[in-house]
């Protein structure tokens, strides 16, 4: 007979209530017997170092991190009360930090030893008047005679000089936002050698933006200094490189480990969304809570390369010329020469240097001397044209680095002219004065072998045309391998054999 169900089969069973176990002695059971390990499934055997328990115990799943001790040092506590501050960007660090410095540790010397030779081209130790500066001491130990040959050389120098520095911008700015972590640590003195990293870095970041400044602001002839801007930008060009030779010292090692820490090739590869920010260190410029990337560290390279290009662009006409002239955006403004035959850049216009019409005027006079023999000679303009004349195929430089190409001069030698009091041979150096009144290289010194080159002129027409006030109507010097003020307009006088004022006796 079947058992009919349970008609209510969704109500649990009770179990009977559990009966205490009978007392039993030790002896009477065994201890009860642990439940077999489970079997691991079929495969290959599990090497031995997966199978061994991980030291210490195991936290639950989940179980509650064990919070990080409160810091016990008194700065590390003052750290942990500052607001977590702007510097998060996740690209900052060592790598990037030391690919910049390599770019401004090749560019900088090279923007040291082009500005030394610059200053060297004014041969300042001939004459006061050439130096502008007289306290220099023992810095000016590497002067020597400034030569004429190759004739193009100042030109190249300067254009550099100017081309690079300002090509340098983007990547200067780019290192200093990659370091400015480090210009707001606490304590800002940790060790005598932290003091001399410090003062190294405060040369470095001062130094180079003075230089650049001031630099950038003669090009474009906005003379807002305090003072002349050569004993300005040749005396912080000293500090700076100074500063740039103790950092050096003091960081390459550091350097060379951070470069040697990344693949560049790879960085290059890396997009946005794979970039990671370094691993921390103790330079202090990894971000301890940094942001998410915007950018790649290749996206970085490559704005600050292509703001490097561009402004070579707008910057390297003035100085290579050609159709790059057109493009030189950057070159001095408000110089307009005009065209014809004197249509080619100018520095100092006439009315600039206060040249009256009776300076120059029909009453004009060329007086030379020479000094130590007494003899004097007074040249009318037609004169000059009568004598023997030459030709010479040179450009005009100047230290703001604008330059033109090749100007075809006509005039009379400088050798001539000291033949005409007494040097008829291996003639001496020349103290020129202009029809300027007053300003800087109103009056220059030449040195002998300036003189003695056959390219070196008084020059009258430019391009077979008589030259322009702008350009030093009537007369102007012309001499290979000098910066422009050294090619004095305006000429009214010549001194053979003296290098300052009043030397005629």
């Amino acid at each position: 007979m079947e058992v009919p169900s349970d008609p209510t089969p969704d109500r649990p069973e009770q179990p009977p209530p559990a009966q205490p176990p009978p007392a039993q002695s030790p002896s009477e059971h065994p201890p009860p017997k642990q439940p077999a390990a489970p079997q691991p499934p079929p495969g290959p055997t599990p090497s031995r170092a997966a199978d061994a328990p991980a030291s210490g115990p195991r936290p639950a799943d989940d179980a509650t991190p064990t919070p990080s001790p409160t810091p016990t040092s008194p700065l590390a506590r003052l750290n942990s009360l500052l607001p977590q501050g702007p510097w998060r960007s996740p690209l900052r660090g060592p790598w990037l930090t030391s690919v910049f410095g390599v770019v401004l540790l090749v560019g900088i010397p090279v923007l040291f030893v082009t500005g030394l030779l610059s200053y060297a081209a004014y041969n300042p130790n001939l004459s006061p008047v050439n130096d502008k500066t007289p306290g220099k001491g023992l810095l000016g130990f590497y002067l020597f005679s400034w030569p004429t040959h190759p004739y193009w050389l100042y030109r190249v120098d300067q254009g550099v000089h100017v081309t690079l520095g300002i090509v340098l911008v983007p990547v200067l700015l780019a290192k200093l936002w990659s370091v400015v972590p480090k210009l707001f640590t606490l304590p800002p003195v940790r060790s005598p050698a932290h003091a001399l990293d410090r003062l190294s870095l405060l040369l470095l970041v001062g130094g180079g933006i003075f230089e650049f400044v001031t630099g950038v602001l003669n090009v474009q002839l906005d003379y807002l200094f305090p003072g002349s801007f050569y004993p300005l930008h040749f005396y912080g060009a000293w500090v700076f490189f100074g500063a740039v030779a103790a950092h050096v010292a003091l960081r390459l090692p550091r350097t060379v480990r951070a470069l040697r820490s990344r693949d560049f090739r790879a960085e290059l590869r890396t997009p946005a969304s794979r970039t990671v920010p370094e691993a921390a260190d103790d330079s202090g410029l990894v971000s301890t809570h940094p942001a998410a990337p915007t950018m790649s560290r290749r996206g970085a390279l490559g704005l600050v390369g292509l703001g490097s290009v561009a402004l070579f662009v707008v910057t390297a006409g003035q100085s290579i010329g050609g159709p790059l002239r057109e493009t030189a955006l950057l070159a001095p403004h408000g110089r307009d020469p005009g065209t014809g035959p004197n249509g080619f850049p100018i520095n100092k216009t006439a009315a600039l240097a206060h040249i009256r019409p009776q300076d120059v005027g029909e009453g004009w006079r060329l007086v030379v001397h020479g000094a130590g023999n007494g003899r004097r000679v007074s040249l009318t303009l037609d004169e000059l044209r009568a004598m023997a004349r030459h030709g010479s195929a040179l450009p005009i430089a100047c230290v703001e680095g604008w330059s033109t190409s090749d100007q075809h001069w006509e005039g009379v030698r400088l050798a001539d002219l000291a033949a005409l009091v007494g040097h008829p041979t291996d003639p001496p150096g020349v103290f020129v004065e202009s029809a300027q009144l007053s300003g800087s290289f109103r009056a220059v010194a030449l040195r002998a072998n300036q003189v003695r080159d056959p390219r070196s002129l008084l020059a009258l027409r430019v391009n077979g045309a008589e030259l322009s006030h702008d350009h030093g109507y009537p007369a102007r010097i012309i001499v290979p391998n000098a910066p422009g003020v050294m090619n004095t307009k305006w000429v009214r006088q010549l001194t053979f054999g003296a290098t300052t004022f009043g030397a005629r006796a």
